[in-house]
């Protein structure tokens, strides 16, 4: 098993990390029942890898109980990382990056999980109403008291990365030590900006969406419904500006015929789209670890194909070329 260093840490990591976003059957997008996520976890933690990520978000609360429950016996030998930001209940005070909500969340995470600490504790999005001193000053006390180990963020933009760091700085407190964003041979812009800030403010990345929410499996077809339980079917459902947005980037016409070079470089070496796909992420430069997100055994299996898959350096040519971004930025999910 490849183990490497997250960032400018100590913290090694698996190249494959668990999500857990469809795992529970609460309120969300998708989502299977604890048996079947269970049967995920122990498979994916089986073959030597030790890198799952959750949130407060997911299912509200349900994904983060499953992962604790499926720990329980092993809880040392794996890094458990969560996030906080997402509304958890009706008040003012019950979302975002404040010194309340933090603290009330990151209680609350930690009864979910079973557990006395987190590993890697991550601000889901950027929280413009709360100054970002006192988001890492809150963030540096949690470390301190040791109930997190490292800290990290998901969504946010090359700025905001810079905020945050000299943030950590200026109150005498911890950095973050990864970033999560969106990531894919559908979705490359992190390369302009955000790619070159991580590097330069010691960021690891931990790539989310290798798939473009399914449309690189192959799942989506041109004047085709997502299917029924799908996380597209799901996220158009929500009916919400950014589930919108990206679902549409998604299923543009740019992002089918990237699929379709996908499926032909596939078609060529005798795998699937799954694994091509999953494997150009991982191999490229600066990526430390790259989520997959199986909802079932079978699914985890293809996921776990990608990262022993070697692309040739002539296909990867022609994926770089068809999937190259022909504009500027655009804003991205923040799921």
């Amino acid at each position: 098993m490849d183990y490497v260093r997250l960032g400018d840490s100590g913290l090694k990591v698996s190249r494959a990390c668990l999500g857990t976003m469809n795992f529970g059957t609460g309120p969300g997008v998708g989502g299977c029942d604890e048996a079947q996520a269970r049967r995920v976890i122990d498979a994916f933690l089986d073959a030597g890898n030790n890198f799952v990520d959750t949130a407060d978000l997911y299912h509200r609360g349900d994904s983060e109980r499953i992962v604790g429950h499926a720990l329980r016996g092993r809880r040392d030998s794996v890094v458990v990382a969560t996030k906080a930001f997402a509304p958890q209940g009706p008040g003012p005070n019950a979302r975002g990056l404040s010194r309340v909500h933090l603290t009330r969340a990151l209680e609350a995470s930690l009864r979910r999980l079973d557990t006395d600490h987190v590993d890697l504790y991550q601000c889901h999005m950027w929280d413009p109403e709360t100054p970002i001193e006192e988001t890492m000053a809150t963030l540096d006390g949690f470390v301190r008291s040791g109930k997190v180990r490292y800290l990290g963020c998901s969504n946010f933009t090359a700025s905001q990365i810079v905020e945050a760091q000299w943030a950590a700085e200026r109150v005498g407190g911890t950095r973050m030590i990864s970033l999560q964003p969106q990531y894919s041979l559908v979705a490359r812009l992190i390369e302009a900006e955000i790619l070159p800030a991580c590097e330069r403010h010691g960021l690891g990345l931990v790539t989310y969406a290798p798939l473009g929410g399914g449309v690189l499996a192959g799942r989506y077809r041109r004047g085709g419904t997502p299917d029924p339980g799908s996380r597209m079917s799901g996220l158009l459902a929500m009916s919400s500006p950014a589930a919108d947005r990206w679902a549409g980037e998604m299923l543009s016409e740019r992002s089918l015929g990237i699929a379709d070079e996908v499926a032909a470089v596939a078609a060529e070496l005798g795998v699937t789209p799954t694994e091509v796909a999953i494997a150009w992420v991982a191999a490229r430069p600066g990526v430390t670890s790259v989520i997959i997100g199986p909802r079932s055994l079978e699914q985890y299996e293809q996921n776990a194909a990608g990262f022993t898959l070697d692309l040739p350096a002539e296909l990867a040519g022609r994926l770089e070329e068809v999937s190259r971004p022909a504009h500027g930025p655009v804003t991205g999910a923040s799921f």
